[in-house]
């Protein structure tokens, strides 16, 4: 009897929510792949509905309830969730404080919701509602997840204040939230909405461009989380160079042999490590920083640091090195060159940006080439541009790779010539990069503790 009742309130609630999906779908064909992407589960568990990014679980009266009374309030909830989804909420918590991100994934969903010319979902909103996006407004362009929550940390929320805001925004229950990102669940959930973030994305621009434009700021929130996610010290990476250099090469090296020729004969090792080996790193390198009125002095000292902690890190930096940081308006202003490690930190320490003009990257090239011309540079691999705002770009590709690295609060796409490479990223990704940096830190500390420990 028990089995038969579960059974009709399954069959009962995937009835419930598949004629949302439709009547979702009807206004939005361009979510057609995310609205259908999802398999249907009863669960009473759940505070009314919630989702992991491969089901949607329901409790089958909460449910019941909600369709019953308000057609509107199911059709919310169910895009709430699709939206959380698409703008990848589900899996980039990261180490952000729980309530706090919970709070402004909703924020940030409901906002383009309650933007949404359509009348299967308008409700009318609260006056906490509207003073709460005008605030946030003053402050953001575009309200993704990581901006809104980078605000509420500024304000210092007391527990009723953000009680009010979960009340006020609180929709789906996010207890199924993957909270590790090493779960295979996390991984696949990420990928899985990737994709379909990305053909959202197509869609809305493309074939179903008139619907979309009743989506409010929904594009803008997909273009930002579609765009390619910060990775600085790969990037670098590509800079670097072949060499040889002294050091022990621990691939090519027995420990044991080594040890037992201690232990039975004193100071004689069996086999010595082979001391040379061929690392790839950074040698010759350009850095041009934008000091233009519109760059960010406290952005750029931040993409400063970053550049700093890749290329002090162990195995990408010479004893020797040939760095020109260079600062350019509409002129070259200032050259420093660095030649180790120590230079590049008092460099650091005393940094002053100098200009104040317009945005002119031709210049910089310019002299970059008359500096491979005198003999400054053995082997250029590469020159990274520190900007956050449009310029003139030279005509004709340089011989060596570039990279213009804009430098921007909120997030806006810039064309740039199709032989150089463009990075957009902001402080959110910076403190990212340091959160990594610290974590490669640790792992290689235990790394060096291990090694000293086999040599014992």
């Amino acid at each position: 009897m028990e089995e038969n009742i579960n059974e009709r309130l399954s069959e009962l609630g995937t009835k419930i929510l598949a004629t949302t999906r439709n009547e979702l779908y009807i206004h939005m064909r361009f979510l057609d792949v995310a609205l259908s992407s999802f398999a249907y589960v009863i669960d009473p568990s759940v505070n009314g509905v919630g989702t992991d990014g491969m089901c949607m679980f329901y409790h089958p009266g909460a449910l019941g309830g909600m369709y019953k009374s308000s057609r509107v309030r199911m059709n919310r909830a169910y895009l709430h969730m699709v939206l959380h989804c698409i703008l990848h909420h589900i899996t980039r918590r990261k180490g952000r404080d729980k309530t706090l991100w919970n709070i402004s994934c909703d924020i940030a969903v409901e906002s383009i919701i309650d933007h949404w010319h359509l009348k299967c979902i308008h409700m009318v909103q609260t006056r906490l509602r509207k003073d709460t996006y005008r605030q946030i407004e003053k402050k953001l362009k575009v309200f993704t997840a990581e901006g809104i929550y980078k605000y509420l940390v500024s304000l210092g929320l007391d527990e009723k204040k953000q009680k009010e805001l979960q009340m006020e925004f609180h929709v789906d229950d996010h207890q199924y939230w993957p909270e590790d990102p090493k779960q295979d669940l996390h991984q696949e959930v990420e990928n899985k909405w990737k994709n379909i973030s990305e053909k959202t994305e197509t869609d809305m621009e493309t074939f179903s461009s008139e619907e979309s434009q009743q989506a409010g700021d929904l594009i803008g929130q997909v273009q930002v989380e579609n765009r390619d996610r910060y990775d600085y010290r790969e990037f670098l990476r590509k800079f670097s160079v072949l060499r040889e250099e002294v050091s022990v090469d621990p691939d090519s090296f027995d420990y044991i042999f080594y040890s037992y020729g201690l232990s039975m004969y004193g100071n004689m090792p069996l086999i010595e490590p082979q001391e040379w080996k061929e690392v790839k790193k950074v040698e010759d390198f350009a850095i041009v920083i934008d000091t233009s009125m519109s760059c960010s002095g406290d952005l750029v000292k931040k993409f400063l640091e970053e550049t700093y902690d890749v290329l002090t890190e162990a195995e990408s930096f010479f004893h020797k090195v040939n760095i020109h940081i260079i600062q350019c308006d509409e002129m070259v202003q200032n050259d420093q060159k660095i030649t180790d490690e120590k230079e590049l930190k008092e460099y650091m320490e005393h940094l002053e940006l100098i200009g104040e003009g317009g945005t002119d990257f031709r210049p910089a090239f310019e002299y970059v080439n008359q500096l491979i011309e005198q003999g400054e540079f053995y082997h250029l691999k590469g020159l990274i541009y520190f900007t956050d705002g449009k310029g003139t770009y030279p005509k004709k590709k340089p011989s060596y790779e570039t990279a213009f690295i804009f430098m921007q609060e909120e997030y806006e796409d810039i064309d740039v010539p199709p032989w150089a490479v463009k990075l957009i990223v902001d402080a959110e990704d910076l403190d990212e990069g340091e959160e990594e940096h610290e974590n490669l830190q640790y792992s290689q500390r235990k790394q060096r503790k291990l090694y000293l420990c086999g040599l014992r």
